[in-house]
């Protein structure tokens, strides 16, 4: 007979109830950004990749609530745009499945931003194969394409811009300059070689162009219903939970032209829960992925 006394001192490994949440919810969040059923597995970070460890790209591109919160205020200016717009209607599947395409912008900025640089070439030339076939015309008849350099820089500053504020907002707000700056300049190597033009290489720079770019701007229906699908769309398992949070967080991001003409309320009293939530589930992961800031 095996007694109690014996069990507490045997060399069996103990359960570690915190340590076993911890991996559950590593678990949980990676099951969201990858397609685990079709055998896709998270990026592993390498010591061959674009940019150095510790380096301000690959600190504010791990952080998954502020990603998250950035990337969906990102896609909001993007509608934006007509031409952005329209490569969204004519050639996504963006409406029947918004969390797969989310899912596969995350595994490119992952990959460029962490993977092997062999590895982030090959993505990079896979999605500038696929701009090339991404052309049309919009209803007034002007032409537009994927490859269009101009489209692409105003899709790279949304980015680059709504990822850097939500991570200033949500996480370090005391972030000093020149890590701010060099940020750019680290996420512009993607963009110039995704064919962007032109492309920041500082803040200053950036909101320059954000300006100069809002001539380029339109409102539309079709803009306003992405924006709904974008706000109002459910993420599916535990995710759908946060998203109203998320989304009343990348909402209070975008200027407020840009939420008068998609149609969108301002934060209001929503914006102190939101800020609460998105603190509090951030944290939680950077604990979980023993991340620092």
């Amino acid at each position: 007979m095996v007694h109690i006394a014996d069990m507490a001192n045997s060399d069996l490994p103990r359960f570690d109830p915190v340590e076993y949440a911890r991996l559950k919810l590593i678990e949980g969040v990676r099951g969201v950004f990858n397609d685990v059923p079709g055998g896709e597995a998270p990026v592993p970070p390498s010591d061959m990749a674009f940019f150095a460890k510790d380096s301000p790209i690959r600190m504010v591109h791990a952080d998954v609530v502020s990603m998250m919160v950035g990337g969906m205020a990102a896609l909001l200016l993007q509608m934006l745009h007509p031409h952005a717009l329209r490569g969204v209607l004519d050639f996504s599947d963006f409406r029947a499945d918004m969390h797969g395409r989310l899912r596969r912008t995350a595994r490119f900025i992952a990959v460029t931003t962490y993977g092997h640089s062999d590895d982030a070439e090959a993505a990079i030339e896979r999605v500038n194969r696929i701009h090339t076939k991404i052309n049309g015309t919009l209803p007034d008849g002007t032409p537009y394409s994927a490859t269009d350099p101009r489209v692409l820089a105003w899709v790279h500053v949304t980015e680059a811009m709504m990822f850097l504020e939500a991570w200033l907002v949500h996480v370090q707000p005391d972030m000093p300059m020149h890590e701010q700056d060099e940020y750019f300049r680290q996420f512009a190597l993607i963009a110039k070689r995704l064919g962007a033009d032109p492309v920041p290489e500082t803040k200053a720079e950036a909101m320059s162009i954000f300006r100069e770019m809002r001539s380029d701007l339109r409102a539309s229906p079709e803009a306003r219903e992405v924006a709904a699908l974008i706000i109002n769309g459910r993420a599916k398992g535990a995710a759908g939970a946060v998203q109203p949070f998320f989304a009343n967080a990348a909402t209070a991001l975008i200027p407020p032209f840009a939420r008068t003409m998609l149609d969108l309320d301002p934060p209001g009293l929503g914006a102190f829960p939101a800020r609460l939530v998105t603190g509090a589930l951030g944290g939680t992961l950077r604990w979980a992925f023993r991340q620092r800031v």
